[in-house]
């Protein structure tokens, strides 16, 4: 469908404005999110400043009042600027003041890190010497049963040795000479008889 076009003139303005020639009957009920900021608009109070100026006819009285609106201005711009500056320097001590209490609070949690680890490193240092004392303890118990175990042999051995000996002695005093057996067995067989 065509749509008109209007074309406005005014002497700062202007403009072609498009309006269709059908409109859907939602955003006639509902305006859009778009159109709704002109209905809760609020609008700053007037400004005395504005047209306030009232152009006076001899050019000296307007340079001396241009002049003063100058004066006035960079008044308030210097105030501004001091203002300005008084909060950035505000700010910049907080700033210095939240990086120190940052710092502090990094080098705390840093010292309390160190600390716990120190004592973990410390525990870990009563465990392992215990575990080692312990060892040496048990390395120490089965030293002692080996040695106990070796002399029990050395002693079971010796005791066999005394027995063998022992034997070989009572045998080696029953033994006799060849001439000395041929008598014996002559005298018992004499007996017998």
């Amino acid at each position: 469908m065509a749509s008109k076009r209007l074309l406005l003139r005014s002497p700062t303005i202007r403009t072609i404005i498009t309006i269709p020639h059908l409109r859907y009957a939602s955003t006639a009920v509902t305006p859009s999110h778009h159109n709704d900021h002109k209905r809760n608009h609020e609008y700053l109070s007037p400004n005395h400043y504005l047209n306030s100026w009232n152009a006076p006819k001899d050019p000296k009285e307007a340079q001396a009042k241009l002049q003063l609106l100058r004066r006035d201005y960079a008044k308030k711009v210097k105030a501004v600027r001091k203002e300005y500056i008084n909060e950035m320097e505000v700010l910049k001590i907080e700033k210095q003041r939240k990086d120190e209490a940052k710092k502090e609070a990094l080098r705390i949690e840093s010292e309390e890190r160190r600390a716990a680890k120190l004592a973990e490193k410390k525990v870990k240092a009563a465990e392992r010497q215990v575990a080692e004392e312990e060892f040496r303890q048990m390395l120490l118990k089965e030293r002692a049963e080996k040695l106990e175990y070796h002399k029990q042999r050395e002693q079971k051995f010796m005791d066999k040795k005394k027995e063998k000996k022992e034997l070989l002695r009572r045998e080696s005093s029953a033994w006799v000479d060849e001439n000395e057996l041929e008598k014996r067995i002559l005298d018992a067989i004499m007996m017998e008889s």
